[in-house]
């Protein structure tokens, strides 16, 4: 049987995704074009051979419109024989193009894919596809859930009453993902999976988000920031504990990654990283809307006969503090081997380019941290899940 291979993964620093962040000048085709033409650079590959490439944008309007992805790879200079797409699963969107990218070449009907992804928040305001007075979801979800859905903040909320997470505790849990990413940064871990971007202001080379001095007591200070009167009527068990502190930021990034069959990779004279071991996606309450994951992990652990004792580093996206909290209560999991290099919550949360940011940094820190299988996984809005396993080669 075929399988699938990661040869290289590369992803720019993060910007802050908002007026004066380090990206913000860059278009959001120029800073996944830099991502490209850096993978292809580094691997040496021929683009020639590239069968596809597979990018994920969640915002997909104004300059992130029109099938960015095919206009990446033209302006990188790259051939124009070879095809691109541009794929929506909400958060997991290049998360969801690495699996394409995986199936394909496991199936045969591609023998060397690009996966990545781009989100310029600071440029394509987050929600900015939804045209003002439009009703993207259509008359059948009132009418399955009549009294409304809500947005992914509350979500967090009913998440942290469920799991009876404390603001104290998500407090904690944010500051020492700060620390976490500071510590690597400093160590210069970053530095093999970043192409820095040159801008109009300068050579950008480090994530802006991570703040160092970020403390529970600093964190204490910051009000609620989801609170709402109707939601307080609507749900009496919400204590109103989410912060800006304790969820992901808004961000500006890109990321890439290379991946073709072991046979591939073996002629060509390429070394891989991991192998993509196994993929799922999951469905859950689009209500509390974030917590797929856990169906997701259950059920990638069960295709792959792999157990969670045997798995060395595990990637939840920070897309809220109680997120990855509540999954390592359901779960079981060690939470020293949790977002090892920090997470979103210091790092950043590009949307579309999440995924393959994170799976970039997670195929580097495997390495750095000799785990043998490393677990990704990814909320998404309308209640949805990706979860992806890894082998080190």
């Amino acid at each position: 049987m075929r399988d699938a291979v990661i040869v290289e993964a590369v992803r720019t620093p993060v910007g802050k995704g908002k007026p004066g962040g380090a990206l913000a000048d860059v278009h959001p085709v120029a800073l996944l074009a830099h991502t490209l033409r850096e993978l292809v650079a580094r691997s040496g590959i021929d683009p020639e051979l590239v069968d596809d490439v597979i990018g994920g944008t969640v915002s997909q309007v104004g300059e992130q419109a029109a099938n960015l992805t095919r206009y990446a790879w033209l302006s990188a200079g790259l051939p124009e024989s070879v095809a691109a797409t541009t794929v929506d699963r909400q958060c997991g969107s290049s998360q969801q193009a690495v699996h394409f990218a995986a199936q394909g070449v496991i199936s045969g009907a591609y023998d060397i894919v690009v996966a990545c992804g781009v989100e310029s928040m600071s440029r394509v305001p987050m929600g900015s596809n939804v045209l003002p007075g439009s009703v993207p979801f259509g008359p059948g979800i009132p009418e399955r859930y009549p009294d409304g859905l809500v947005p992914q903040g509350v979500a967090a909320e009913l998440i942290a009453a469920k799991w009876g997470l404390t603001r104290e505790a998500m407090d904690a849990y944010s500051a020492a993902s700060h620390a976490k990413a500071a510590h690597a940064a400093a160590e210069g871990w970053f530095e093999a999976e970043i192409a820095p971007v040159r801008t109009p202001s300068g050579l950008v080379t480090a994530d802006e988000s991570i703040r160092p001095s970020t403390t529970p007591e600093v964190l204490a200070k910051l009000r609620p920031a989801f609170e709402r009167p109707e939601y307080t009527e609507r749900f009496p068990q919400i204590t109103w504990s989410v912060t800006a502190g304790s969820s992901s930021p808004i961000n500006d990034g890109a990321a890439a990654l290379l991946i073709m069959s072991g046979e591939t990779a073996a002629r060509l004279g390429l070394r891989p990283l991991a192998r993509l071991s196994g993929v799922a996606v999951a469905g859950a309450d689009p209500l509390m809307m974030l917590t797929a994951i856990m169906p997701a992990t259950e059920k990638l652990l069960r295709r792959t006969g792999v157990s969670l004792d045997e798995v060395g580093l595990y990637e939840v996206n920070e897309a809220f503090a109680s997120v990855p909290m509540a999954w390592l209560q359901e779960t079981g999991a060690d939470p020293a081997r949790l977002n090892a290099h920090g997470g979103a919550i210091a790092i950043g949360h590009p949307l579309g380019a999440s995924g393959a940011r994170i799976m970039t940094t997670l195929v580097h820190a495997m390495h750095r941290h000799g785990a043998r299988y490393a677990l990704q996984t990814m909320c998404e809005a309308g209640g949805l899940a990706n979860a992806t396993l890894l082998e080190r080669l």
